[in-house]
């Protein structure tokens, strides 16, 4: 999803400000960048089709002059291709009125021929333009930034995260949410915008999360925050405890690869404190995770996107498995329109890294008006989902800059974990002693992972990319708790590298997948534990009887003996095996996208958080 920031200071400058919060931001994905800014000689406004560099190039050649007040945005092309003209900020007719805009104004078209036939001209393509001249027209018939603002959004339908600019006089800057993200900062110089907190935390620890429905009215003092009808609402600040240094990647050649060797001190902050061993069991600091809370608990349905789903499937197995509950998984965007019905006793548990994926939130939503109770594992405090939930598991993996998840997964997948065993005792289905094994099980994971990030094995895996990284495709098996990372192993290749690559449990193979097998379709197995060990051995002897080559993933020696290619991972448990096994499936991605030259951080056409349908 697109990026913004902005600011309202006392004293001072922001456009330098603005650029360091538009590059923290570039992870989301964009096409292009501009920003808009309150001098004493008015407006001034830079934009640019292509990445921040080119737009910085062009501020530094128009010598762009500086102000207490702007807004910038990183735009991906919905409305109109992605060319100077479209890039916003996009300004009124009377030069006075500046907006930026994430999200699609569903209704622009009438208001556009309306605006048009009341003789206004439009300069570029987009919906947001529409919203610069009503805002305008707003103001004309008097009232503040503010009200002019809210009165022009109750003429438009759709999803908006929206910072409006205006210069005529004081500088005034206004923001307003239904959907997309949107947060203020609350810092000593004045105030700040951001679509994201990671723009935020360079200024300040302090930020107030809007909701949907917002009009906030930043002062250099703080912010006013309304709600529809005009009433003051309260916000608390919340006080962000991330670190601006944790969105930098330090010396990584990517954001990625410093997130993929992150994740054993993510296994460690998302898990450690909350292991109560003497007991057998899981302490969350998080309300509704108590027995009372669980006791209920008939049945788990849950509604998640891309990587988020196949950590979704993980704890499907290990919830099952552990705590015998039965738990279904659909796809966020199929849930929302399959009219479901749900059971008694269910508990709708939603998985998202931002906690604002559209699809996602509009499905737990509607799990509530079913009579579901409301959960989710989410890895940003004061999200929109983590707010509307009966219950939030926070997965602390920190900031993921890097496109493609790799830490957030493992956190989610961790999460699972122990929710699993947090439910089996809750109702009575693992014992004190099975409990602590369990738990000492995780405890004793965080040395494997680092043993599978060292340099032996990180060369290991580059190798066998050098000699992969020009077959026609891929293909990735796993059964059981580790089919779900077969599905990841398989998307993580595709995001990065644009190679074809299919994920299948294993035991469909036969069932179609195995007429793709070639010599030049290469096939990532990842090894089984226990009785799936002679499975999985039997599926890479059918593999290689027709000539396919085969990558071996896991602790199982038989199978990595059998196969062309063997990338060992230190032995587990079967539940925590998956948090092992994808971490050489990362890798293996990285290193071929590396090796075919890609844009490893930000991949074509895809954005950090899908904040629209």
């Amino acid at each position: 999803m697109c990026g913004i920031v902005g600011a309202l200071l006392e004293r001072g400058h922001v456009l330098r400000g603005m650029i360091e919060g538009l590059r923290v931001l570039e992870y989301r994905g964009y096409d292009s960048a501009g920003v808009a800014v309150a001098t004493e000689d008015g407006l001034v406004v830079e934009k640019r089709a292509g990445r921040l560099e080119v737009l910085e190039r062009a501020l530094e050649e128009s010598a762009f002059p500086d102000g207490r007040a702007g807004i910038g945005h990183t735009r991906w092309a919905t409305h109109g291709p992605p060319t100077d003209a479209n890039a916003h900020p996009h300004v009124a007719a009377d030069g006075h009125v500046a907006v930026v805009h994430n999200g699609i104004l569903e209704n622009y078209l009438e208001l556009r021929e309306e605006l048009a036939g009341a003789g206004v001209e439009f300069r570029s393509d987009t919906d947001t333009e529409v919203l610069a001249h009503l805002v305008s027209r707003e103001l004309a018939a008097g009232g503040s930034l503010a009200d002019a603002l809210r009165r022009a959004l109750a003429r438009v339908r759709g999803y908006y995260a929206v910072a409006v600019l205006k210069d005529d006089g004081a500088p005034e800057v206004c923001c307003a949410r239904e959907g997309p993200p949107l947060c203020v900062g609350l810092a000593r110089e004045g105030t700040w915008i951001g679509s994201d907190v990671l723009a935020i935390v360079p200024h300040t620890r302090e930020v107030v999360f809007l909701e949907d429905g917002d009009v906030a009215e930043l002062s250099t003092r703080g912010v006013v925050v309304r709600g529809r009808d005009g009433a003051v609402v309260e916000r608390a600040p919340q006080r962000v405890d991330w670190d601006a240094a944790d969105a930098g990647k330090g010396t990584w050649a990517h954001h990625m690869l410093k997130e993929i060797h992150e994740q054993p001190d993510v296994l460690a902050r998302t898990a450690f404190h909350r292991l109560d061993e003497a007991r057998g069991d899981v302490r969350f600091d998080e309300a509704g995770w108590s027995d009372a809370d669980l006791a209920g608990v008939e049945r788990v349905q849950v509604v998640a996107c891309g990587t988020a789903l196949h950590a979704g499937h993980v704890l499907r197995y290990l919830v099952e498995g552990l705590a015998r509950v039965p738990v279904d998984v659909d796809f966020a965007s199929e849930f929302r329109y399959r009219a479901p019905v749900l059971a008694p006793g269910t508990l709708a548990l939603a998985i998202s890294q931002s906690g604002e994926t559209a699809d996602t939130l509009a499905a737990l939503r509607l799990a509530k008006e079913l009579g579901a109770r409301a959960a989710c594992i989410c890895n940003v405090a004061g999200s929109t989902m983590v707010r509307e939930s009966d219950a939030a598991l926070m997965t602390q993996a920190g900031p993921e800059i890097g496109v493609a998840s790799t830490k957030a997964f493992t956190a989610q997948v961790v999460a699972a974990y122990l929710l699993a065993v947090r439910l089996g005792r809750a109702r009575g289905t693992l014992d004190e002693a099975r409990g602590r094994e369990l738990l000492r099980e995780l405890r004793l994971l965080r040395p494997s992972l680092e043993r599978l990030l060292s340099s032996e094995s990180v060369a290991r895996v580059r190798a066998v990319a050098a000699r992969h990284k020009g077959v026609k495709g891929f293909l990735f098996l796993g059964r059981g708790v580790n089919f779900p990372i077969a599905l990841e192993g398989a998307l993580k290749l595709k995001e990065i590298s644009y190679m074809h690559a299919e994920g299948y449990a294993a035991g469909e193979m036969k069932h179609g997948p195995i007429a793709m097998i070639e010599e030049w379709m290469s096939s990532v197995v990842i090894t089984g534990a226990g009785a799936m060990a002679e499975k999985v051995r039997s599926n890479i002897e059918q593999i290689m009887a027709r000539g396919g080559p085969v990558i071996a993933v896991g602790a199982d020696e038989a199978s990595l003996a059998l196969a062309d290619e063997r990338i060992d991972v230190p032995a587990s448990s079967e539940w925590l095996s998956p948090i092992l096994n994808v971490i050489p499936l990362q890798l293996l991605s990285y290193e071929i996208a590396r090796l075919r030259g890609c844009d490893i951080d930000k991949p074509r056409n895809l954005a950090k958080s899908v904040t629209v349908e």
